[in-house]
């Protein structure tokens, strides 16, 4: 059985504080966005993970996947062992959400090719054990996220109409550090206001905390944006704690763009 587990951008993302169990309470955009990899299961008498294309860091233990299958395991003794193959594609470190939708993806493929028989619900609290943004793939849809990010509200949100121009500039940005370098505080306009106007306003008004740290850090990665921004994007920024940038295009005025021979340019 196979599955596609779809990346993600942020439409703005805002840091607003310091929860008490140490975590960052933040406000966001989920949107869901065509850039795929592939996740296979196969029939195996012993667990195995198996990983092609990109280069993942850490142990097979250590992977979103593999833990997805041992954390069902745990509550389903008699979950069969399994070959898994990841095929990956979407970078990491780029705040695309690849590995967390790997995670909830696999979840899903489990739930569905072993009868499980979990709910929505349920495959919402597996992933929330994941990672904080696990539970967004389970709905898979646009989505207001609060909390840590784990708590959605699905939205009516359709950018079918426009193409995206995702850029990674092969700089991978820790989590952790994107979180250390900010000030959280209460947001003076919530993103769901901001969303609900027409598109051609978020530039002045959407914004992503994490993007003054990264490019101050990274200056060279600013001009990303302002290319994007120069060939006509109606709304451009990084997505989640970075390093990816996104342009977001009507569909057909795309036209040709240019970047550094060492970045990775996605259309979808």
């Amino acid at each position: 059985m196979i599955s596609f587990p779809n990346g993600k951008i942020n439409l703005g993302l805002q840091v607003t504080g310091i929860r008490t169990d140490g975590y960052h309470q933040i406000e966001t955009i989920f949107y869901p966005i065509g850039l795929k990899e592939i996740i296979e299961i196969i029939p195996s008498e012993n667990f195995q993970f198996t990983v092609s294309g990109l280069q993942i860091e850490g142990t097979a233990g250590e992977n979103l996947c593999a833990r997805a299958y041992h954390i069902l395991k745990n509550d389903f003794p008699s979950l069969p062992a399994i070959h898994l193959w990841l095929h990956k594609r979407i970078p990491m470190g780029a705040g695309l959400g690849g590995g967390s939708a790997d995670g909830a993806f696999t979840l899903q493929l489990l739930n569905d090719n072993f009868q499980l028989n979990l709910s929505t619900n349920q495959l919402i609290g597996y992933a929330s054990q994941l990672g904080s943004d696990c539970p967004f793939f389970i709905l898979n849809k646009p989505c207001y996220a609060t909390g840590r990010g784990e708590l959605l509200n699905p939205i009516e949100l359709d950018l079918s109409g426009y193409c995206f121009v995702i850029v990674y500039p092969n700089v991978h940005i820790s989590t952790g550090w994107a979180f250390s370098q900010l000030n959280p505080m209460p947001p003076s306009k919530k993103i769901i206001e901001i969303i609900r106007q027409p598109i051609e306003a978020w530039k002045k008004e959407l914004k992503n905390d994490f993007e003054e740290p990264v490019t101050n850090k990274y200056p060279e990665l600013s001009k990303i944006k302002e290319q994007l921004y120069e060939a006509g994007a109606l709304y451009a920024s990084i997505s989640g704690s970075g390093s990816a940038f996104y342009g977001i295009f009507k569909k057909g005025l795309l036209p040709p763009i240019s970047f550094s021979n060492a970045y990775e340019t996605f259309i979808v």
